[in-house]
């Protein structure tokens, strides 16, 4: 199957719920499935992957301008990530009509358009082929998720959007576009994607300037201090928070962050220092003052954003200490954490619609009237964490063993120290919902939730324990990437 096909389904159906907007149980319905169809189209490119005796999928367009092309290949890092995109957009629909139709939000058409273009572009960013195609996408990402970032239509919501595209589309034009420029002329017009890198012949100092823009370029990994567009864009529906934490924004930068690691630089240049130690450096800070940060938080999803920086730099500094396993846990962590933060944002949001409550502080006594809810939440914590049986444990394990056999070891200390502080942040909320009583000492009886979701954040949560036992599909991925 030609990569071009995933792209075309979410966009096929973008026109499609635009067509039936009229109709709330029709547009819903094209939406959940476009979303199976585009799921079942990435397993059905699996095997391609995994039989090395079958033709690798790509696809070419015609000459732009000066040798550049919109290219799709395939290969086992963008087939990782769009399996998380393709199997998580499903849960994400079904919640999204729960708490759609249980907030009585404006524009609903509107918002599940821009959502199947975010999911066109998570698509296109996964099977990019070259620097020219992975670029296009990751732009249009940022276009087609500002209206869902300002979907309200408050001052806040437009100050947000501001803050959303501005440090977003500053960052890419000033540093990764640059990035990409000097690529071109280094490698006289190679940016196609090859194992092993295409800087291997450029020179020392020219690949650390380079690995510096790609690096500072790529804003929706959060890194610090490009991270603030993230708490901004709280201010969206809470859907389109686990759209942007979970799915589709922040994993298209980390995803970006491995796959020019990989197939631009290639580890052995990285870990030849070629590029330089300070990435390191700024990824162990962004995830130990984003994880302190967080416990100051009396918002819940400013709590939960603040949680997602840190996290992101986990998957950075995989990157970042040019080992195998570091780049393996790297990207097992980009499915385990997108289970664990996307159920951990259904959690909020259903907290929200069912009491209207969104800070921390008022969430004690609630684990009686929303078990449902505040189990997910803990199953969740749990997976963020890093303790088993959730998946998050698995690549937790492989980040601390690509630490080990790094030239800093010191980072599995910024890992063990943020697990600590994950805790901290964590695990309270699911205590004082459960085992303390409500503030009022009234008793409050079951009072969960739309069932759409509730059906959503249980089967993510239950995703995070599936893939405990089952890490081998997502590990076998990206030992492939590691073995090119």
């Amino acid at each position: 199957m030609s990569p071009l096909i995933p792209l075309l389904i979410p966009l096929v159906g973008a026109f499609g719920i635009a067509l039936t907007g009229r109709w709330p149980n029709v547009r819903e319905g094209v939406t959940l499935v476009t979303g199976v169809a585009l799921l079942i189209a990435v397993l059905m490119m699996a095997p391609a992957i995994m039989d090395p005796t079958l033709p690798n999928p790509s696809w070419e367009g015609p000459e732009l301008v000066l040798g550049l092309k919109i290219s799709f290949q395939l290969e086992p890092l963008g087939l990782l990530y769009a399996l998380v995109g393709a199997a998580l957009w499903i849960p994400n629909s079904i919640y999204s009509i729960g708490y759609m139709r249980g907030h009585h939000e404006k524009n609903q058409t509107r918002f599940y358009v821009c959502f199947a273009l975010a999911l066109t572009s998570v698509m296109g960013i996964a099977f990019s082929g070259n620097l020219f195609t992975l670029f296009t996408f990751y732009e249009a990402l940022s276009i087609v998720t500002f209206p869902l970032v300002t979907h309200h239509g408050s001052p806040e919501a437009k100050r947000s959007g501001r803050i959303y595209v501005g440090i977003l589309f500053g960052t890419s034009m000033a540093f990764f576009l640059a990035a990409i420029l000097g690529t071109y002329v280094l490698t006289d017009g190679d940016m196609t994607f090859r194992a092993g890198g295409i800087l291997m012949d450029v020179a020392p100092m020219a690949v650390g300037v380079l690995y510096v823009l790609f690096m500072l370029g790529i804003g929706k990994a959060a890194l610090m201090p490009f991270h603030w567009w993230l708490p901004a864009a709280m201010v969206a529906p809470t859907p389109v928070s686990a759209l942007l934490h979970a799915v589709a924004v922040v994993k298209a930068g980390v995803f970006c962050v491995l796959k020019i690691s990989v197939y631009v630089f290639g580890i052995d240049l990285i870990a030849s220092d070629a590029t330089g130690s300070w990435l390191i450096y700024l990824a162990s800070f962004t995830v130990l003052t984003a994880s302190v940060v967080a416990l100051y938080q009396d918002n819940l999803k400013a709590r939960l954003a603040y949680s997602t920086i840190g996290q992101l730099g986990y998957i950075v500094l995989g990157a970042a200490l040019g080992t195998t396993l570091g780049i393996v846990g790297g990207g097992v962590h980009v499915a385990m954490h997108a289970f664990g933060k996307i159920t951990l944002f259904f959690c909020a949001g259903a907290i929200y619609v069912a009491t209207g409550k969104t800070k921390v502080s008022q969430l004690t006594g609630l684990g009686r009237q929303m078990p449902i809810t505040f189990l997910a939440f803990g199953i969740a914590s749990l997976s963020i964490i890093g303790l088993p049986p959730l998946g998050g444990a698995w690549s937790k394990w492989y980040l601390g063993l690509g630490a080990l056999a790094s030239d800093h070891p010191f980072v599995l200390a910024v890992f063990l120290i943020s697990s600590l502080l994950n805790v901290a942040y964590l695990l309270p909320i699911s205590v004082r919902a459960f085992f303390l009583a409500p503030e009022d000492g009234k008793k409050r009886g079951f009072d969960e939730a739309p069932v759409a979701c509730l059906i959503a954040l249980s089967a993510t949560a239950i995703g995070s324990i599936v893939l405990f036992f089952y890490p081998g599909p997502l590990v076998a991925l990206m030992e492939m990437v590691v073995a090119q």
